[in-house]
């Protein structure tokens, strides 16, 4: 009788989250097999946006200087009205003092995806393609799982760990009975890549706020080239799946005086707003889309995923490398499905001003927003505060199990903030896919031994005004997770608060 193949975590789907995943499995030093029902990788995308703090997390395995010279940086968002040019919202350093990465970039999903598996390519690990999930059963163990092959043969597999990552359609959830609360929204939504000409293809987003069907246009690399995503309603609506391009609201086109040279290619897809039960269940784990879907308002979803993916993978690696218990991976669905949670929430908000009908919502759109939203982002603490809000980097896990303490502004649970302080960049060692200290001033000997004993990186920056501003405290610790979150803040660089840190928890750090 064969045997069945074995591995450690078997990751179901291989779109941008599964990939991720597997990529950052695989640098951890666990063996993956990552499977996808798909013939090859998809050639036409709806994710465009790479939010600042993905592009944080992508230093790790040197994946954001890539994105950065593929992509294209979005300089200004503008709005039109009434067929008119209303407003031109400066965007090209939002982010300025913040992050490395102060702006907006876009980047398709589909080369994000083949970005993506080059580099897991490159590391050994291949997409295995045309091989689909039939079942599974989890003995408490192991996963035990069927799948069948390009060839069409059925086969078995042992892992220690499932994750799916396979989709708004999940049969990993499916399987689970997690269930995906939610709704559906009445509109299409259709996405079409251009070539293209007029004032709305000049490098910047469009987006036509008149009553008509919403309609933006977001620039991509290269000449003429543009990404346009809108919404089609009443009867149309109904037969989307026979939708053409020649179907779409042509006067939210013209509205933007938008030339339409040539449709490299189209397609319609409903969206959800959705969040499933639970994202673990034993030794099964839902990501991404699998997990939660929501409207694409704010570039949020692929990012999310992106998120979901890292958070769980160095936990993975932690138990799977005896280092931790297996509680820790509980820590997952606590600190990912409140965040799903308020993103659904707040996008499904802003979507449905954004599309609602009728005189009072054309007035607010057309007439208000371009009013007032110039001034607002030329007021800094709102400019900060949206930047902060759809870049990610306000995302935290406080009060949760993992984080503790608060030293300055900085509290356990957060995200380390940025400081460039002349040549010093205090985001450089976070790179390394491991737990590490830092220390903003001076770190006694005691701290210094226990570090070296353990193994652990101690990273001391002189102290500089920059860092009091940031919200760090002097002299204080901060222990980085391997995801680069502030896993304890103490007010005292004493290495007795990291022993009692990792206890209560059961970690070797």
């Amino acid at each position: 009788m064969q045997q069945p193949a074995r591995c450690e975590v078997l990751i179901v789907g291989a779109g941008p989250t599964g990939l991720v995943l597997a990529l950052w499995l695989t640098a951890l030093g666990v063996a993956v097999r990552i499977i996808d029902k798909t013939a090859a990788a998809g050639t036409t995308s709806r994710a465009l946006a790479v939010q600042a703090r993905t592009l944080e997390l992508y230093r790790q395995l040197d994946l954001a200087g890539a994105i950065i010279e593929r992509g294209h940086k979005i300089p200004a968002i503008n709005l039109w009205a009434r067929g008119e040019h209303a407003a031109r919202l400066a965007f090209a350093n939002i982010g300025e003092g913040l992050t490395a990465f102060p702006f907006l970039q876009i980047f398709p999903q589909d080369e994000h995806e083949q970005l993506l598996i080059e580099r897991l390519a490159a590391r050994g690990v291949t997409v295995e393609r045309c091989t689909e999930l039939l079942s599974f059963s989890d003995d408490g163990a192991c996963i035990r799982a069927q799948l069948c092959g390009a060839d069409g043969r059925q086969q078995s597999c042992e892992a220690a760990y499932l994750a799916g990552c396979d989709g708004a359609r999940s049969i990993v959830r499916e399987s689970l009975g997690t269930g995906f609360p939610g709704g559906t929204y009445r509109q299409i939504f259709y996405v079409a890549d251009i070539d293209g000409a007029g004032p709305p293809v000049n490098g910047e987003l469009h987006v036509d706020l008149d009553e008509a069907d919403f309609l933006a246009v977001f620039p991509l690399a290269g000449i003429g080239r543009a990404r346009l995503i809108g919404t089609v309603r009443d009867e149309r609506a109904e037969r989307a799946s026979s939708l053409r391009f020649e179907d779409v609201s042509h006067r939210a086109i013209e509205h933007l005086r938008l030339v339409v040279q040539k449709v490299n290619w189209f397609s319609t897809y409903h969206v959800h707003h959705r969040v499933t039960e639970h994202f673990r269940s034993g030794r099964a784990f839902l990501l991404g889309d699998a997990a939660h879907i929501h409207s694409p308002v704010g570039g949020q979803g692929m990012n999310t995923g992106i998120g979901d993916a890292i958070n769980l993978a160095w936990k993975l690696a932690a138990v799977l490398g005896g280092r931790a218990e297996d509680r820790l991976l509980d820590s997952y669905e606590a600190e990912r499905i409140a965040f799903a949670r308020r993103l659904v929430a707040t996008t499904d908000r802003v979507f449905t001003f954004v599309t609602a009908d009728g005189r009072i919502a054309e007035v607010m759109r057309t007439r208000v927003a371009p009013l007032l939203l110039p001034r607002a982002i030329g007021f800094e603490p709102i400019r900060e505060y949206l930047f902060r809000t759809v870049s990610q980097i306000t995302l935290n896990y406080r009060g949760l199990p993992l984080s503790a303490g608060v030293a300055g502004d900085v509290h356990g649970g957060d995200r380390l903030p940025w400081v460039r302080d002349g040549a010093a960049d205090n985001h450089a060692p976070l790179n390394a896919l491991a737990w590490q200290v830092h220390v903003y001033g001076s770190a006694g000997e005691p701290l210094h031994s226990w570090c070296a004993r353990n193994d652990i990186p101690l990273h001391v920056f002189a102290w500089g005004s920059a860092h009091q501003e940031a919200g760090l405290a002097r002299d204080a610790l901060y222990l980085l997770r391997p995801d680069t979150y502030v896993a304890l803040a103490a007010p005292n660089a004493d290495a007795a608060v990291l022993e009692r840190y990792a206890a209560d928890r059961r970690l070797r750090l």
